[in-house]
């Protein structure tokens, strides 16, 4: 085959991967999600950390909050009536206590990267946190220090150093649309009432680990996000 042929073959390979996969769904290939490395969660603001980037766009990063107002269940207490779900299709939030529905926030879940669906449980919450991936070559480079109220959940598909989480955001105010890489952005006033009431429980602490005492919250997150 002469080396025009060999061109052609390509450009016509590069044609019908576009045409067969969305474009979100292929920048999503060359655009990763940065994973988790458990033994640098801290949860507590670095004051070192003065750039941050999103889409290769520098944004202003937060301040260190005040003093919170912890106000969540006593360790111990009775959580296995709590459950959040996550409606991917209608980019909301709700959060159940029994049959009682406690909140119903906007969020934004994936968009360069798709936000996985299922049961899962939250395996760590963080006052604050560093969230770093994307790509440069391609414009989605982020770098997020102390990205505020972190949850990150799992199950037995969705490993922990994965890094899908619920969180904070500081970088965006488009909620109602898909806006991350695959966890769920959500307004930081709203996130802060979630976090203080799902649990594990923090007692005071930047940052806790579920237990067999100290449970995460259930978390399901169903449907189809808007191809946007």
């Amino acid at each position: 085959m002469k080396t025009w042929q060999v061109i052609l073959v390509i450009i016509a390979l590069v044609l019908l991967l576009l045409l067969l996969i969305p474009r979100l769904r292929l920048i999503s290939l060359f655009s990763p999600q940065g994973t988790v490395s458990l033994e640098q969660l801290t949860g507590t603001f670095n004051t070192a950390k003065t750039k941050a980037y999103f889409n290769n766009r520098y944004v202003a990063p937060p301040a260190m909050a005040t003093a919170d107002s912890e106000s969540g269940p006593v360790l111990g207490e009775s959580s296995s009536s709590k459950r959040i779900e996550i409606d991917l299709a209608n980019q909301r939030l709700y959060a159940f206590d029994g049959n009682n529905k406690i909140y119903d926030f906007l969020i934004s879940s994936g968009k360069w990267g798709r936000t996985p669906t299922g049961r899962f449980r939250i395996w760590t919450k963080l006052r604050y946190t560093l969230m770093t991936g994307g790509s440069q070559a391609i414009g989605t480079y982020y770098y997020l220090p102390n990205v505020p109220y972190t949850m990150f959940f799992y199950n037995d598909a969705t490993p922990k150093y994965q890094g899908y989480g619920i969180h904070g955001t500081y970088w965006h105010s488009n909620f109602g649309h898909p806006m991350s890489h695959g966890c769920i952005n959500m307004k930081t006033e709203e996130v802060a009432q979630l976090f203080y009431w799902a649990q594990p429980e923090l007692s005071g602490r930047q940052s806790v680990l579920a237990s067999n005492v100290n449970p995460g919250t259930e978390i399901v997150i169903y449907g189809d996000a808007p191809n946007e």
